[in-house]
């Protein structure tokens, strides 16, 4: 009885949350450990069915760089990185679109049906959802005397940068009650694929959509201080300077950044989230501490 009355208190304490995110929007980009653990992968797709038993619509932006590479292996291709990004020749971006649209979307899907959930898998080139441009990328390290001279760029091939997302599709998905999962594949032009970072896609789309919140999952505990110690919450406007003075470091500058734009565009609040932890999105949202670090 005792057990029971605990989970009880568990729902009461819960409620304002409910209440104050139903039918709102959340924006969630999975992607790291939580995508190949057979445990974590069950827990994220009944986590995301019960936020949308619950009245909050949940959208799914999702990564695949290990699926990639084990396929690039198989193939006999080795994959090369600049300023790490993926170099992405017309060969290799057939891999990426088979990999991210063709099986890890769909396996995605399938695991969020199974879970009793209705879930519609998509990439960027599905009614132009991700419109994009090639990502122009300046060389690191060229510096001339002469003030006019345009600076350097690499071609790294078919990498896209977000230019328009198309919302219509979204929302026509949310009227009929289902659950969008998103392979980050973009659209140019001409109707040719680019391969685009998943965190910028989910931040993209979480500006379109100004969701209340924007979570990314990673496999660390969220951004740390220079000590070590989590840093649970962090202002906008200190991104930069914590850049500037190597507080945050390495991977973890393009996904503030992202949180950053993502809040100039209205999302209300985002967060950086360890997909490690058993039903890490829900401690995010209905819990008063949360969990990793949040970015308002």
């Amino acid at each position: 009885m005792k057990e029971s009355i605990e989970k009880a208190k568990i729902l009461i304490e819960s409620l304002p949350y409910m209440q104050e995110f139903r039918n709102k929007i959340v924006v969630i980009k999975y992607g790291g450990h939580a995508m190949v653990d057979e445990n974590l992968k069950r827990q994220f797709a009944l986590d995301v069915v019960l936020m949308k038993q619950i009245g909050i619509n949940p959208v799914i932006v999702h990564g695949g760089g290990p699926q990639i590479n084990s396929l690039l292996e198989r193939l006999d291709i080795k994959p090369s990185y600049i300023q790490g990004m993926r170099v992405t020749d017309d060969e290799i971006m057939d891999v990426v679109e088979m990999v991210l649209v063709g099986k890890v979307n769909k396996e995605i899907v399938g695991l969020i049906n199974h879970c009793g959930g209705k879930a519609v898998g998509l990439s960027g080139r599905d009614g132009d959802l991700v419109c994009a441009k090639k990502l122009k990328m300046k060389a690191k390290g060229k510096k001339t005397h002469l003030e006019n001279t345009p600076p350097e760029f690499i071609d790294i091939g078919r990498v896209g940068q977000v230019t328009r997302i198309n919302s219509d599709v979204l929302q026509t998905l949310d009227r009929g009650d289902f659950i969008p999962v998103i392979a980050p594949v973009g659209v140019g032009e001409d109707g040719r694929a680019f391969n685009i970072n998943a965190d910028l896609v989910a931040g993209a789309i979480a500006g379109e959509l100004k969701a209340a919140k924007l979570i990314l999952l990673t496999d660390v505990e969220g951004v740390k201080g220079k000590d070590g110690k989590l840093l649970t919450s962090l202002q906008r406007n200190d991104l930069e300077s914590l850049i500037a003075d190597e507080t945050i470091v390495g991977g973890m500058i393009p996904k503030v950044r992202c949180c950053g734009q993502a809040l100039d565009n209205g999302v209300v609040k985002t967060h950086i989230v360890d997909g490690r932890v058993e039903h890490a999105i829900l401690l995010e949202i209905f819990t008063q501490q949360g969990v990793g670090t949040e970015i308002v």
